[in-house]
């Protein structure tokens, strides 16, 4: 093989690993809850929910568990309701999303069972 070509197939060959790499994020965050609480954190209504019950989808990335929940949400000025959705959550953080507490979330306005937690800022907005 000449040299041309063997640098164009070396070449190629990291193009694939890079593009499959990309892709292989992007199937992580849309599976671990992430892409849909980035988007939910541009278009979603601010609420405050109650974790009701958290188990465990079986899904890590990065050592982060992927973490499912059932919800209480209170939107303003409407009637409470449950929810469920999932969330890759930091294992320091575990601890304050157990039963019982009190976090903010993000609903969406077209579909209200569709929610997300909004307890980490992915750069859309500036957290408060």
């Amino acid at each position: 093989m000449n040299r041309k070509r063997w640098k164009w197939g070396v070449f190629s060959g990291f193009i694939m690993l890079i593009s499959l790499a990309a892709g292989g994020c992007a199937i992580a965050n849309r599976m671990s809850g992430v892409s849909n609480a980035r988007t939910l954190q541009e278009t979603g209504e601010p609420a405050e929910a109650t974790i009701v019950k958290i188990w465990d989808t079986g899904m890590t990335v990065n050592d982060d568990p992927v973490i499912g929940f059932l919800l209480d949400v209170r939107p303003v000025g409407k009637p409470a309701y449950q929810a469920e959705t999932k969330l890759r959550i930091s294992r320091v953080d575990i601890p304050q999303v157990q039963p019982g507490a009190v976090v903010q979330v993000r609903i969406d306005p077209k579909d209200p069972k569709h929610v997300a937690l909004d307890i980490y800022d992915y750069g859309n907005k500036a957290k408060t």
